[in-house]
């Protein structure tokens, strides 16, 4: 039976395995039949992943927060209308890592700009293009911090983002939570705290995909 869920996004606080989850899930895709395209935000175009690289420098930490969502909407037209919508259209599904609630959670409502800002450009740069189903990965911004960096502070490995006081991370956590409100016919929040093969098990109860 063909998947009922056909642009599938995976989204979530930092650190909580969007990465590795997506690379599972694109092998039992792949192993059940599908095409697919996976891809990822901001980028999946070389003009995105230019931008990308614009975004997350350290090097511009003086980034104001509507040059970010304008930058993260610039990427996200792009990447719609060059990769995504051909790839939907000629029958693939496709898996994203990050869309349109990381906006809604990091600029709109952490960042301060305001969560209707956000959408009024979002729905601009996506002119209408919506997932099926976005898959929120929710674990407390600490836990995902010692994930990605131990114990200590986020250090010189850390993107421009991910340099962000704790205190911005929670408010990303609330800001996801808010958006699944909002849309709760098309998003998923799953516990990200669990052990990685029950989180994935989750996910394909999520999409509608039965394991073999």
């Amino acid at each position: 039976m063909p998947l009922k869920h056909r642009f599938i996004v995976l989204d979530g606080c930092e650190g909580a395995g969007k990465t590795t989850q997506l690379g599972r899930l694109a092998e039992a895709l792949r192993a059940a039949g599908e095409h697919l395209l996976v891809t990822i935000e901001p980028g999946g175009t070389a003009i995105g992943n230019a931008v990308r690289e614009i975004l997350l420098s350290p090097n511009h930490a003086e980034m104001t927060p509507l040059t970010e969502i304008f930058l993260f909407c610039a990427s996200r037209a792009q990447h719609c209308d060059e990769v995504i919508r051909p790839a939907l259209e000629a029958g693939q599904i496709v898996l994203c890592d990050r869309f349109s609630a990381s906006t809604f959670a990091y600029q709109g409502h952490a960042g301060g700009a305001g969560v209707e800002l956000v959408e009024r450009l979002d729905a601009e740069a996506t002119r209408g293009l919506v997932p099926d189903m976005t898959i929120i990965l929710d674990l407390p911004p600490e836990e995902g911090m010692r994930r990605k960096f131990g114990h200590g502070p986020a250090g010189d490995t850390a993107d421009r983002i991910e340099r962000n006081q704790i205190e911005f991370h929670r408010n990303v956590r609330e800001g996801f939570h808010e958006y699944a409100r909002r849309y709760a016919r098309r998003t998923a929040v799953l516990d990200a705290s669990v052990p990685e093969a029950k989180l994935f098990e989750a996910i394909c109860e999520a999409i509608g995909l039965s394991k073999q």
